[in-house]
């Protein structure tokens, strides 16, 4: 299944714990269907000091979710919206399903 969401997107959250929040999106893992978002979906690790001299201790970091679970924001209309793909002059862009705005 193709993705709809790449990385610098910013996307707002449907489902789940943090629904309604809006981030940038920082990276995508396509295999697994999942992107990680800022400020979205933290998790606690305990991260051991690999190098002598270096800080152990627990850490909050953004774990990944389902791509299925975000939307892409349009920058025109600041709204959650579907992608849709146009072809103009032999090139592929995605563009806002409510307005037609490119993002």
């Amino acid at each position: 299944m193709a993705m709809n969401v790449k990385k610098g997107d910013t996307v707002v959250v449907l489902s789940g714990k943090d629904k309604g929040k809006q981030g940038k999106v920082l990276g995508t893992v396509p295999s697994e269907d999942k992107v990680v978002v800022e400020g979205v979906n933290m998790v606690t690790c305990h991260v051991k000091p690999r190098r002598q001299g270096e800080t152990g201790g627990i850490v909050n970091r953004e774990a990944a979710m389902y791509a299925s679970k975000v939307q892409v924001v349009c920058p025109k209309c600041k709204k959650g919206t579907r992608v849709a793909h146009k072809v103009e002059n032999g090139k592929k862009t995605r563009v806002c399903k409510h307005c037609g705005a490119e993002l």
